[in-house]
């Protein structure tokens, strides 16, 4: 299985304390988090600690070297 490209944009979110499971694979049908779906493949979701209550922009083309948030990779795909 192939990492999917869920969309070329980031999923833009206010988010409260808590800790949350970034898909890394693209196939979740629950985007931007894990539903289970990598399951058989080399992908396996980012668990991300969030401290406080707060926007984040988390990577939706599954490509950023800044683990589960946007680093503008979305925009060379």
């Amino acid at each position: 299985m192939s990492k999917i490209i869920a969309q070329k944009s980031p999923y833009v979110m206010e988010v409260e304390e808590g800790t949350y499971a970034w898909c890394s694979c693209g196939n979740s049908s629950n985007q931007p988090y894990c539903d289970g779906s990598h399951k058989g493949t080399e992908y396996s979701p980012i668990i991300e600690n969030v401290a406080e209550k707060k926007t984040v922009a988390w990577c939706g083309c599954k490509h950023s070297s800044n683990g589960p948030f946007c680093d503008g990779s979305h925009a060379s795909l």
